[in-house]
């Protein structure tokens, strides 16, 4: 048994030239995946086994790093550098025979071998990415009960639920250099052909519940194929058609390792990154990693809809902000639900807001609709970008923002309280790529000016703590303080507040105003708070030169 050890060892580390049975590689790699089989052969040779790096964990990092990027993990994580820097505490690449015992420990339908290339896959996520595996974690009480629903439907291992760990880090906003898409990174042929709606306005492969479901019936349809997990895994990331080529390519073998070196790089990594995921998802804390919550808790429940609706009349009238609908809800492509009679929607909202809508309802559907839907019709969104003149924002401050390595327009768009789209319109973008450097002319409200030109030179943990503080600005015209004496004309005289009456800013309500518009003058405040502390009803019944009461926040 010794003999046998150390000359497979040895092969590993004379690399004996390729044989009838396989290439240089390929032998190495027998070697490596037989050297760790047993822990018996472990003792003293850990050193002998290393395959060659590939840098295959570079596309798995880089889509770790895209996930802290997205609005969700941005505003209700609240990260900041700190919390993104490597963790400094327990950095340390373990004996093989312990990965080993605790994968072994794992009762799991899917092998989960062990090799060099495994380890170098825990490595990353363990010590080098610990704090994207927190953010994971917390991910996970969101979307892992939506995938295991779905895999117990059709019968098919739990353990899959970690495929969209190494498919889209969790981010249901993820986009592929080859155009894959969502948590499951669909393909556009493979989306139709499990009947997702892909569309102008709709893009299902976004959409978790739906793209679960497709993406489990898909898993199950290729297990029928190849009988074998690991092959099943690789060809749900390169596809049938490269997974089969491999195996003829290598005299028709039916093991992942052996077709190793046919597969496409990407691939290659696939199954090791989908073990290492497991790995970290069940010992985490041994590597002192711990779930990092969302600073509140978002329940979601579900409405359908059966008109058109536009994601800025559900924003503007109960005080939901746009990026927090698009994360909720990434199906809809232009912040447009296509509903009609013949064909409902889901929206997605947090729970708190549920009651919200339903009691509003009627106003959000007439809110501004001639606007978005002129003759009860969708307009036709490829309009051209037009000059945008500064004469245009009357009423608002111009202010330059220098991009900065690592921002996005996500991000962007919450430090300064504008849209995303706005962003887009002022500077003429298509896309949302910008990059280090670029200058980007945003305009905000009026006397806030001074405030957010600052922002260029705050650190990005500066940025992320300014969300929550209260701009200094000066007072606008339509914002008057009065003293506590005054008499107030409307209802809010009446209302009972924790804070004192000198706490309060009292608005006066000018023409064209509406409750979004005159929240969007203090950063932080709601609609909703501003229609409970004024007793308003409904948001239609404002009148010019009513006053109301503002509680700013601190």
């Amino acid at each position: 048994m010794r003999i046998l050890q150390i000359a497979v060892l040895l092969l590993a580390i004379t690399g004996i030239s390729a044989s009838a049975s396989g290439t240089k590689k390929e032998n190495i790699l027998r070697a490596c995946t037989i050297a760790v089989s047993s822990l018996d052969t472990l003792n003293g040779y850990e050193k002998y086994y290393e395959i060659p790096d590939e840098n295959l964990n570079k596309y798995f990092s880089d889509k770790l790093d895209s996930m802290l990027n997205s609005w969700y993990v941005q505003n209700v994580f609240l990260l900041d550098s700190t919390q993104l820097a490597e963790a400094d505490t327990l950095k340390q690449i373990l004996p093989d025979s312990v990965y080993i015992q605790r994968l072994q420990s794992m009762q799991s339908a899917v092998s989960l071998s062990y090799n060099a290339t495994v380890k170098n896959y825990i490595a990353m996520y363990t010590n080098r990415k610990p704090k994207q595996v927190a953010v994971m974690l917390g991910l996970a009480n969101y979307y892992f009960p939506l995938f295991e629903e779905a895999l117990a439907k059709y019968g098919l291992p739990m353990e899959l639920k970690y495929l969209p760990i190494i498919e889209s880090a969790l981010n249901p906003g993820a986009n592929s250099s080859a155009s894959a898409v969502g948590l499951w990174q669909f393909m556009y042929p493979t989306g139709k052909m499990y009947k997702l709606e892909i569309s102008t306005f709709v893009d299902e492969r976004r959409d978790p519940i739906k793209a679960t479901d497709a993406a489990v019936r898909y898993l199950r349809d290729l297990y029928n194929i190849y009988n074998d997990w690991h092959l099943v895994i690789a060809a749900y990331n390169c596809g049938p058609g490269n997974v089969n080529k491999a195996i003829k390519r290598s005299g028709n073998a039916k093991d992942y390792w052996k077709i190793y070196y046919k597969l496409p790089k990407e691939t290659r990594g696939y199954v090791p990154a989908f073990i290492a995921a497991n790995y970290v998802m069940n010992f985490y804390q041994n590597h002192n990693i711990h779930p990092l919550l969302p600073e509140f808790p978002i329940i979601t429940d579900t409405i359908m809809v059966n008109e058109y609706l536009h994601f800025d009349q559900v924003a503007e009238v109960i005080g939901i902000s746009i990026p927090q609908l698009r994360t909720l809800n990434p199906q809809y492509r232009r912040d447009i639900i296509p509903a009609s009679k013949l064909k409902s929607y889901s929206l997605v909202l947090p729970q708190d807001e549920v009651s919200a809508f339903l009691e509003n309802e009627l106003t959000i559907r007439n809110h501004r609709r001639n606007e978005f839907f002129p003759n009860n019709e969708i307009v036709n969104p490829q309009t051209k970008f037009v000059s945008v003149e500064t004469g245009d924002f009357k009423g608002r401050d111009k202010v330059i923002y220098t991009v900065q390595q690592g921002d996005n327009l996500g991000a962007i768009s919450g430090w300064f309280r504008v849209r995303v789209s706005d962003i887009q319109y002022w500077n003429k973008l298509r896309k949302n790529f910008i990059k280090a450097g670029q200058k980007l002319t945003i305009y905000v409200t009026e006397g806030q000016g001074e405030y957010y030109s600052q922002v260029s030179k705050m650190s990005h943990a500066e940025k992320q703590k300014s969300l929550n503080k209260k701009p200094t600005y000066a007072a606008t015209a339509n914002a008057v303080i009065t003293k506590p004496s005054e008499k107030v004309t409307t209802a809010a005289t009446d209302i009972q507040n924790k804070g004192s009456n000198s706490d309060f800013i009292y608005y006066t309500v000018r023409k064209g105003d509406n409750l979004w518009t005159i929240a969007r003058k203090f950063p932080g405040v709601t609609n909703h708070e501003i229609m409970k502390i004024n007793n308003i009803r409904a948001s239609e019944s404002l009148m010019i030169g009513q006053k109301l009461k503002i509680m700013p926040k601190t």
